[in-house]
């Protein structure tokens, strides 16, 4: 029989997510796990079984907080235009404040495009953003909100693309300027 795990298992994915995040999945050597979530080599693996499942862990657990967030926050709005202005500019702040952070989402999509698991992880949880947005777009214009001739489905695509290429010009250092113009002429596609 073997030792008791002595560490918190979500605090681990929390850490791992961190690291992967910043240095991505190629970036991150199994040193920097063992070193990172302060637990010695052969519990990571009797944890976690590898890296690649840890970072599949630690993607998850990314998209429940970050995706999910925005998704409840698309739920509740009672007026979905000033909600998704909030959402997309809180977004560029938080790439403003750490552009070498980025959107793991997008380095998940970009850094590991080959690899099929990360590949549905990522569109599993752009198609929950996209039916949020279409369903909130839905209501507003059930509302008078936006106008009839809109395509909710259509302007949902569009503002998740819209979402991701905010995140990347975020990591290319765009200023708070041309962010902000993006995000009001995006916008307008409302009108």
């Amino acid at each position: 029989m073997g030792r008791p795990r002595t560490f918190d298992i979500d605090a681990a994915v929390d850490r791992a997510m961190e690291l992967f995040w910043r240095q991505g999945f190629e970036g991150t050597s199994t040193e920097d796990l063992v070193e990172g979530l302060g637990i010695a080599r052969g519990s990571l693996y009797k944890a976690f079984g590898s890296k690649e499942q840890l970072y599949a862990m630690a993607l998850r657990r990314y998209c429940e907080r970050h995706a999910t967030g925005l998704i409840e926050m698309l739920d509740r709005a009672e007026q979905v235009r000033p909600a998704i202005r909030a959402a997309l500019l809180e977004l560029a702040e938080a790439d403003l404040a750490d552009p070498e952070l980025g959107c793991l989402l997008v380095n998940a999509a970009t850094e590991r495009s080959a690899h099929q698991d990360t590949v549905r992880q990522v569109s599993r949880t752009m198609s929950q953003i996209e039916s949020a947005l279409a369903g909130a777009l839905e209501r507003a214009q059930a509302r008078g909100d936006i106008a009839a001739d809109k395509k909710p489905r259509e302007l949902a695509q569009f503002l998740t693309t819209f979402l991701q290429g905010l995140r990347v010009m975020g990591k290319a250092r765009a200023d708070r300027a041309f962010l902000n113009n993006a995000v009001e002429v995006a916008l307008g596609a409302l009108d």
